[in-house]
């Protein structure tokens, strides 16, 4: 098929490497030419496993292509998915915007039939939106050209989005049209071989679906985070009870891990959009009101602990910082607990040293150069000299057989405060390390 991608961010890129991958001519479309210029060259912009290798396969085999040209892809496609972002507005909302601006340039150049995806996670009742604008540039050129609009949300889990796009848990297509289910279907056929992994509903249905997903996640996260809380408080192991819980099968061990809160694109932003589509139904959703809360509390707990050991005085003192990025395996640091702590301290006049194997680019762009910051991405011990503590932040997998000795030589105070429960207390304190963990 011939498939043009709206929007070469995260979701976009790997979504078309992928299709292209499986036979399909697919060009992505953006109008960041700078952007557009650097994938032609083979320059990623983000970091994601085997993202690379896959769009450089399939460029060389002209099966992907990159373009500021949204009219090309319009007439050159059979398939259009829109994938641009939807940042929250002030209110929490997502912010429309950028799927109004293709809908429209979508609508002033369609001229047969076409099949409009919304990729992006967008509010329930987005795909009727796009349908209107659409359908009022075609009204306002005096022709008529038949389209069809469907909600295919993404499920992709930063760090294995490849594997989670070429072998898909479910592949959600919210269509109202015989047509476009079909051309659908074909499209994603070569990911359903093993069994049919297609779930037709409804457009408002997947729209949901994706939110849901997300809040359920976040959920999980929350509650173990305020579990873990409690934890403290009454003299128990939150990993005890993780390991208690985790064997109910209704309950599951995935994501039931305490810590330092959560991150990245999707679950902050997410929470908060449901939040704002629940009030503006009519319904208050208090649930998730207090699972955004917990997080945004959450995510202060390791300074707050810090803070404590150290009996308020953080100037003057140094911090090294194990992990920038939200979660392993990728760079992104949109709302990484990482922030909230390097700020705080900063703040109080500390300073650190940080540590990320992938991330540390991005860091630069935010925090700029300064003489209290610095940042390594080769050896993580080198950070840690002279410093007053180590935080973990990150549970990347190099985190977890830690060289304690040699941290100690290195350590002007050997403790640590994990935020991910990564290290082994009794071994961190074998070697004369004070450890502090999450509902430990």
């Amino acid at each position: 098929m011939n498939v043009t991608v709206v929007g070469t961010g995260y979701v976009g890129l790997v979504t078309g490497a992928c299709l292209a991958d499986v036979g399909n001519n697919v060009l992505c479309i953006d109008n960041d030419a700078g952007k557009i210029e650097n994938l032609v060259d083979g320059i990623m912009p983000i970091y994601e496993p085997g993202l690379e290798a896959m769009v450089l396969e399939n460029t060389h085999a002209r099966r992907l292509r990159f373009s500021t040209d949204i009219g090309e892809g319009v007439d050159s496609a059979d398939i259009i998915f829109i994938a641009v972002g939807t940042p929250p507005d002030e209110d929490g909302s997502a912010d429309l915007r950028y799927i109004v601006e293709v809908a429209q340039s979508i609508g002033e150049r369609i001229n047969d039939y076409r099949v409009i995806v919304n990729k992006s996670t967008v509010p329930v009742g987005t795909a009727g939106r796009v349908r209107e604008v659409i359908s009022e540039c075609i009204a306002r050129r005096d022709v008529d050209i038949e389209f069809s609009v469907v909600s295919n949300p993404e499920f992709l889990k930063e760090g294995a989005a490849i594997e989670d796009f070429m072998k898909p848990d479910r592949i959600v297509i919210g269509a109202d049209n015989p047509r476009a289910e079909n051309m659908m279907r074909e499209l994603y056929r070569p990911f359903s071989r093993n069994h049919d992994k297609i779930m037709l509903m409804g457009i408002t249905s997947a729209e949901l679906t994706k939110y849901a997903a997300n809040a359920m996640l976040a959920t999980k996260i929350s509650f173990m985070n305020e579990m873990a809380n409690l934890a403290e408080r009454v003299d128990a192991d939150i990993e005890a009870v993780r390991h208690g819980i985790g064997s109910d099968p209704r309950i599951g061990y995935d994501f039931i891990y305490p810590g330092c809160g959560y991150g990245g694109s999707c679950f902050p932003k997410d929470v908060k959009a449901l939040v704002k589509i629940s009030s503006e139904a009519g319904y208050r959703s208090v649930v998730l009101e207090a699972v955004e809360n917990v997080n945004e509390r959450q995510k202060r707990v390791l300074f707050d602990k810090l803070s404590r050991y150290f009996e308020g005085r953080i100037s003057g003192l140094k911090f090294a910082v194990w992990g920038l990025a939200f979660k392993p395996n990728t760079d992104d640091m949109r709302e990484a607990p990482s922030r909230v702590l390097i700020d705080a301290i900063l703040d109080a006049g500390g300073s650190v040293a940080a540590f990320d194997p992938v991330a540390t680019d991005e860091a630069l762009r935010i925090y700029g150069q300064r003489q209290d910051l610095v940042f390594e991405s080769e050896d993580p011990y080198s950070v840690l000299q002279d410093a007053d503590a180590l935080v973990l932040v990150t549970e990347w997998k190099i985190f977890r057989s830690p060289d304690f000795k040699l941290m100690s030589r290195k350590m002007k105070n050997p403790v640590v405060f994990d935020g991910r429960n990564v290290f082994d207390p009794n071994a961190a304190r074998a070697n004369g390390f004070s450890y502090h963990g999450i509902g430990r």
